[in-house]
């Protein structure tokens, strides 16, 4: 994954963790992570489709845990957001004539694969609880 949207995913869901009790807003999560409140909403709309939180509109409105954070494995944090695979992208026109192009990307399909199912299986072992203890 070449991109935030993981890290912003675990900053959410660790202060969410870390807040447990309070309906954090978009724009306060967003001031802790420096980003754009947008941001923290449109990665809130995907942690809430995967489950993970549940959130409330208007003036006491804001975002929680769905559930408790040791019930939370950082691999749902992963897949929730995740939309690439750990390696990258396959090389998209390799030559059919050569004996490697033209079945690299077969290969690299089932490497990406396992790679993935090692990165969620490491990250599953982990619960959201646990990273969060890490913080003061």
């Amino acid at each position: 994954m070449n991109n935030t949207r993981f890290a912003t995913a675990i900053h959410i869901m660790t202060l969410l963790s870390k807040f447990s009790q309070e309906w954090m807003t978009s724009d306060w999560l967003a001031g802790s992570i420096n980003v754009n409140p947008v941001i923290v909403r449109k990665e809130i709309g995907v942690l809430k489709e995967a489950g993970l939180i549940i959130s409330r509109k208007g003036k006491e409105g804001g975002s929680q845990l769905a559930k408790d954070a040791s019930e939370i494995s950082i691999s749902e944090i992963y897949s929730a957001v995740k939309n690439s695979d750990v390696l990258g992208k396959k090389n998209n026109n390799p030559n059919p004539a050569c004996p490697v192009g033209k079945n690299i990307n077969s290969h690299l399909g089932q490497l990406f694969t396992e790679t993935d199912v090692l990165v969620c299986q490491f990250l599953g072992d982990k619960s959201l609880k646990e990273f969060t203890e890490h913080f003061d």
